[in-house]
Parts: C-alpha cells; structure tokens; sequence
C-alpha cells in the first residue's frame, strides 16, 4: 500500500488498518516458522508498512491536539 493511498485515511481506518497487518505479520512470522513462508520478504514489506501506520497515526494525533 502506497503511502498517499494512507495519508488520505481517518485514523480510526489507519488504526484498523494497524491491527489487520499486526495480524498478518503474526502469520508471516509462524509461516516462516514451520517453515511453510516460501516468501520471506512479505515479512519485510509487512514491517515496513506498520512502521508507516504508526508514523502517520502518530503524525495526526500531533497535528490533531
């Protein structure tokens, strides 16, 4: 997911967003763990867009108060 396509989300959809892909890394990781994750870069793109969810969470709760 592209960053502007984020940027235009409220934050309660960025927070939804935030749980969802929490949620899919958790699989990645237990995937890769039994050895069924074929691949092994989902996982960094996943870490990747949840550290651009909680910026932008952040960047707006800041701008908010």
């Amino acid at each position: 997911m592209k960053i502007s396509e984020l940027r235009d989300k409220s934050v309660e959809d960025l927070t939804q967003l935030l749980d969802e892909k929490q949620l899919e890394a958790f699989r990645l990781r237990m995937a890769k763990a039994t050895g069924q994750l074929g691949n092994t870069h989902e996982i960094k793109g996943n870490r990747r867009t949840i550290a651009q969810i909680k910026t932008l969470i952040n960047e707006k709760q800041r701008g908010a108060s």
